[in-house]
């Protein structure tokens, strides 16, 4: 018989899986942050460009990658019940559904600059974004495969290359962007347009990478991927399309919350959105601690579902909990004792506008302090909720939370209120806590009232 892990024991399990996923995602996000470090080297107007242009990116990438996020929790549950056949139909048609999707919203990104237009952005910074977007929009399609093959690879244990080919990116976007944006090594100077390529080049390199050790890795063999990959499965596609799309819609919810705050303080002026964007940049790297924390246990609550194991599930989520709220502290500290410094990473202070951009940005760390605790136990909820593939009243909730809530909130607070960027900011503060509690409640109280071989996503 085997003895339950202890509160200890789970914690180690959670951390081993965990960490080269937090990794990963730091890894990840330091691609994003060496554009904006980049480019606030570069000019004050191409950088509030990459940043609307990147979270812009994001929020579509957002959307399309539900797909390849359902792979995770569907392959762990698939591997706990020892279903091979179903580990390999779902992981393809998570890749068919990232193909398809990233096809079909490269026209949005090669007609950005009207729409940004109307949203109400400056001519000069609409024009670079659409720069931008006409060329990392290529990326999409890669960029929403390689994330399906990573959730296939974590939901099996293998996180370690997650880590590393991430990593790599990393160097090769730095690189790129040296070479690029700057004009280096007898490259044309390219800015924006620079940045956008690197991102290009690195998200084909990591598609290429791993695909290749997913392919080739002995262990990995038997689930025989890339066989026929080419034929379609309807029925695993169904499955995927099913639970991924509420997915992607809760993860559209969220980054809209954000995006929509960067579309606000672009009305406000050109140096707060920098400040903004940087500001953002720095708690969405904390956020990144969260959600490799997330992740992990998606695929612990997915095991425990697939195996019957209801106290696991319940510890599991409770160390999960703990572990992310401690940091969530740390992170806490940090952003009001030595805001200052951070902020001027990002900058060269030799400019004129840096000084007021790190002035405004440390009064937006301080209120990025406010929501660390909130944003760590809704990406948490949504971990355990995606464990036992429940997506759809999540995404409900999250939607209300985010729209309903939190974006009427910081317009409110903004503009008619007056209170300006801190107002705006305070906002996303109510958003993001509505949302935890909704969703921590929406996980408890579906707990408490399933037993484990009968725990379904149903209302």
């Amino acid at each position: 018989m085997t003895h339950p892990l202890t509160y200890i024991g789970h914690a180690r399990t959670t951390l081993a899986l965990g960490l080269p996923l937090v990794g990963s995602h730091l890894a990840q996000m330091a691609l994003h942050v060496a554009d904006t470090v980049m480019m606030g080297w570069y000019g004050v107007t191409e950088l509030a460009a990459t940043v609307l242009g990147a979270s812009s990116f994001f929020v579509i990438f957002i959307l399309g990658s539900g797909f390849a996020q359902a792979v995770m929790p569907m392959v762990a549950a698939a591997v706990a019940e020892g279903d091979e056949a179903q580990v390999r139909r779902d992981t393809r048609m998570g890749l068919w559904l990232s193909i398809l999707f990233g096809a079909g919203c490269y026209p949005l990104f090669w007609w950005s600059e009207p729409i940004l237009l109307a949203l109400g952005q400056r001519p000069e910074v609409a024009a670079l974004v659409q720069d931008y977007l006409r060329v990392a929009g290529l990326g999409m399609m890669p960029a929403l495969m390689v994330m399906a093959l990573k959730s296939y690879l974590a939901a099996l244990g293998r996180t370690q290359i997650v880590l590393w080919v991430t990593l790599g990116a990393v160097g090769l976007n730095v690189l790129m962007n040296w070479v690029f944006i700057f004009g280096n090594w007898g490259a044309p100077e390219l800015g924006v347009v620079g940045a956008a390529l690197a991102t290009l080049g690195v998200q084909g390199a990591s598609f290429v990478a791993l695909a290749i050790y997913a392919g080739w890795v002995p262990d990995l063999r038997r689930f025989h991927l890339w066989q026929r990959f080419w034929r379609a499965d309807w029925v695993a596609m169904g499955r995927v399309f099913r639970l991924g799309w509420p997915i992607g819609i809760t993860g559209l919810a969220e980054s809209g919350l954000f995006q929509a705050s960067a579309l606000m303080m672009g009305w406000i002026g050109t140096v707060e959105l920098a400040a903004h964007g940087i500001a953002m940049e720095v708690a969405a790297l904390a956020f990144m601690v969260h959600l490799g924390l997330s992740n992990a246990v998606t695929i612990r609550t997915a095991h425990a579902d697939g195996s019957g194991d209801r106290l696991g599930m319940r510890d599991g989520a409770l160390v999960g909990i703990a572990l992310s709220a401690v940091f969530g502290v740390a992170m806490v500290a940090v952003f009001l004792t030595v805001p200052e410094p951070i902020i001027a990473l990002f900058l060269d202070m030799a400019k004129p506008e840096s000084a007021q951009i790190v002035a405004f940005g440390t009064v937006l760390l301080a209120l990025a302090a406010l929501f660390q605790l909130a944003d760590a136990m809704q990406v948490i909820a949504l971990g355990l909720l995606r464990g036992v593939q429940d997506t759809k009243v999540p995404m409900v909730l999250a939607a209300v939370s985010y729209w309903v809530i939190g974006i009427p909130a910081s317009y409110a607070l903004a503009f008619p209120m007056g209170y300006g960027a801190v107002g705006l900011w305070l906002g996303l503060v109510i958003g993001l806590t509505v949302a935890a509690g909704a969703l921590m409640w929406r996980f408890w109280s579906r707990f408490r009232r399933s037993a484990i071989g009968g725990y379904t996503a149903a209302v």
